[in-house]
């Protein structure tokens, strides 16, 4: 059993969740506590969060997955993410950098290319990926087709 549950975030977690967003070195915009999940120890506070993130062109993206550094490896991103999928239908995107496709691969999703993204993502890259290169990194564009019948794992 785990020694930590999942809830929905309140808005009194705003800024408990902009920790986690800093700490975990994350883009902090689009940061709207209504959409978030956080993962508590037994005193109700933040270990971990995450969202659905909507964007205007209608896709979704799982997004803002962070765990403190003392709870990290212990199953929390897992739990945030399986139950952010449980909840979500159709496609789900996400953006990482290129170190973890092979951890977003054990729950269903695989690297786009360009032509796959919608084009939100597509102009997303075009600015992000020439700082990131200079910086050592790439961002990847994920996806994964979700349905009503999302096994949790």
């Amino acid at each position: 059993m785990p020694d930590f549950s999942l809830r929905p975030a309140r808005a009194e977690d705003s800024d408990a969740i902009h920790a986690l967003i800093k700490e975990g070195d994350i883009n902090p915009t689009g940061l709207d506590w209504r959409r978030f999940v956080l993962a508590v120890d037994s005193a109700d506070s933040p270990i971990g969060c995450g969202q659905i993130k909507p964007h205007r062109d209608g896709s979704q993206e799982l997004a803002s997955i962070a765990v403190t550094a003392a709870w990290q490896g212990r199953g929390v991103a897992r739990a945030i993410i399986e139950h952010l999928m449980a909840g979500s239908s159709g496609t789900l995107y996400l953006m990482c950098d290129n170190e973890l496709p092979p951890f977003y691969e054990k729950f269903g999703f695989r690297v786009l290319t360009q032509d796959e993204m919608p084009r939100s993502f597509r102009r997303t890259l075009k600015v992000l990926n020439p700082v990131f290169r200079r910086m050592g990194f790439e961002v990847m564009v994920m996806a994964r087709e979700l349905d009503s019948t999302v096994q949790k794992r």
